[in-house]
């Protein structure tokens, strides 16, 4: 099923910004969350194609928040790819056992995004 609706979970303006900018300029309709709570909130009533996830943020991380959309039933079936300035290639393979089917480390490559994006449709 090709994405339309991208969920970004991210608690900076900036990397927010960035990242429905290279969005919405290939197509892709983008709604946004500044933090874990408020993206498996958002998650669970806008049912996005797919859920760009950061994990620093404060209160839920995105490791957890991705735990929690990868284990709910309402959920789990949205694939989500870590984007984060952890690049350890540790975190990367915590990242995917909490349920990521993918992971990019900032800044990301805008070209490599759209790859991504696209390959899942």
């Amino acid at each position: 099923m090709p994405v339309k609706k991208v969920l970004i979970v991210d608690d900076s303006p900036t990397e927010r910004f960035y990242l429905s900018d290279v969005l919405r300029k290939n197509g892709y309709e983008v709604i946004t969350a500044d933090s874990g709570e408020h993206g498996i909130a958002v998650a669970k009533m806008e049912k996005p194609d797919l859920i760009l996830m950061d994990v620093v943020m404060p209160g839920l991380n995105g490791f957890q928040a991705t735990r929690q959309l990868s284990r709910n039933p309402e959920t789990q079936s949205i694939p989500v790819i870590m984007c984060t300035t952890k690049g350890q290639e540790t975190d990367r393979v915590w990242g995917m056992r909490q349920g990521a089917i993918d992971y990019l480390v900032k800044p990301v490559v805008s070209e490599e995004l759209i790859s991504k994006v696209k390959a899942l449709g």
